[in-house]
């Protein structure tokens, strides 16, 4: 073949196969969604329905009727929740089953998990495998090697500056990471936290870690019931040990450092002022979960939580914003919105044989028979007591019956007598 011939079709070869590599990558290309054109993550169609079905739904929740206040319209959260700290009634809800990842704020399952544990005196010198471990860029107290601390200035590094350092030196007097992390998941299922799978006992992002709005929630219910916990989540600014030095003569000499605690509706920012009436509990901040927070705050005699997890919108300190203007809301719409659901009580607060999810209170909160709203549990209760154990005797005709009717109506409502109030600044 001439040359001109074999350059020729040498072309036509080189061309063909080009136009062929087109039509079988373009299409592929063109169906790949651009990073400015993805679609924000969405909610699962099918959640959990622990605490009542309306919470299992995707969506907002809510009994808006006649005197209740609306919405403030410009959350942009993946996932909150208000709700009743004393009775368990959850009056609003915003996906509160999604399964995310919860940053720092797992730390209060931590907390209630491994608090009980050790007295607050108990000293404890720190060696370098107790630090292993933790995430790069990991927030930290400034705990050092070879110091000793006692447990309440462990707990102080883990609520104020949410130090996973200290995190790891509580967990290696608690056995190691591996043993918190096993206590923790068994102290979720005990929680009726079912959304919650811990990996880490800090909250820093790690594959499959996740928990949900509602078990946050569950996690600071919990916890507020310990003198311990209220005390260390509504503490402000404490005094935390530095490191031990020697001067030139060889005389050793430990001074402190001031810690503030990062809840900014607690101790407030350049651009957010103390939210009035708070008293905790945990915030969180990582790439993978965004900003998280649970608050718990009192008017008025009443308690409430409120958790937020991953404002769509990154201004600073949004996460606090919008737990704000849900404080508010639920402030003024307590006693007038009818619930969507409740927080469940712990396994073995409820009645024997009871399942998260199911029976009269969980299947039909916020909606009863006929579409009307159920009745929570907890406002069942009369004022002495014995009304209501006579009515149970009537109808159940045994004692066995009354005892478990009587523990579970006293166990759904969680009293906080002697929640830490706001307190003045110094």
């Amino acid at each position: 073949m001439p040359a001109p011939h074999k350059t020729a079709r040498r072309v036509l070869l080189v061309a063909s196969a080009a136009l062929l590599s087109v039509s079988l990558t373009g299409p592929a290309a063109l169906a790949a969604p651009s990073p400015k054109t993805s679609k924000p993550a969405a909610p699962p169609a099918r959640m959990s329905t622990v605490g009542g079905a309306r919470l299992g739904q995707a969506g907002t929740q809510v009994n808006l009727a006649a005197g209740v206040p609306v919405l403030p319209k410009d959350l942009t959260a993946r996932s909150w929740i208000v709700a009743d700290a004393e009775s368990g009634q959850v009056l609003a809800a915003h996906n509160a089953h999604w399964r995310l990842p919860p940053a720092s704020t797992l730390k209060m399952l931590f907390a209630d998990t491994v608090l009980p544990k050790f007295p607050a005196t108990q000293q404890h010198k720190v060696v370098p495998s107790d630090l292993a471990g933790m995430g790069e860029g990991s927030s930290l107290v400034g705990i050092k090697e070879n110091e000793s601390y006692s447990v309440r200035d462990l707990w102080l590094g883990v609520f104020l500056r949410s130090g996973n350092d200290a995190v790891h030196v509580l967990s290696a007097m608690n056995g190691g990471v591996a043993r918190t992390v096993a206590d923790m998941n068994a102290h979720a299922q005990d929680l009726q936290a079912l959304d919650t799978q811990v990996v880490s006992p800090d909250g820093y992002d790690a594959p499959n870690q996740v928990s949900s709005a509602y078990d946050l929630t569950l996690f600071a219910r919990s916890g507020l019931q310990k003198k311990d916990f209220r005390e260390y989540c509504s503490t402000v600014r404490a005094e935390f040990p530095g490191e031990t030095k020697k001067d030139k003569k060889g005389k050793s000499t430990r001074t402190s450092f001031e810690i503030q605690n990062t809840d900014r509706l607690l101790s407030g920012d350049y651009d957010i002022s103390v939210y009035p009436g708070i008293a905790g509990v945990k915030n969180g901040n990582t790439t993978n979960a965004g900003a998280t927070f649970t608050g718990v705050a009192e008017r008025g005699g009443r308690v409430l939580l409120v958790t937020v997890m991953n404002p769509e919108k990154k201004d600073h300190n949004e996460v606090y914003r919008e737990t704000a203007k849900l404080f508010d809301w639920g402030f003024t719409a307590a006693g007038k919105v009818q619930p969507v659901g409740e927080l469940v009580p712990p396994r073995g607060a409820g009645p024997a044989g009871a399942t998260p999810g199911t029976g009269a209170a969980a299947g039909q909160a916020g909606g009863g028979q006929n579409g009307s709203p159920a009745r929570p549990a907890a406002s069942a209760t009369t004022d002495d007591g014995s009304r209501g154990m006579g009515i149970a005797l009537g109808i159940a005709g045994g004692a066995v019956v009354l005892l478990a009717a009587a523990a579970f109506l006293v166990n759904r409502r969680w009293p906080l007598p002697d929640l830490v109030r706001r307190r003045s600044r110094p």
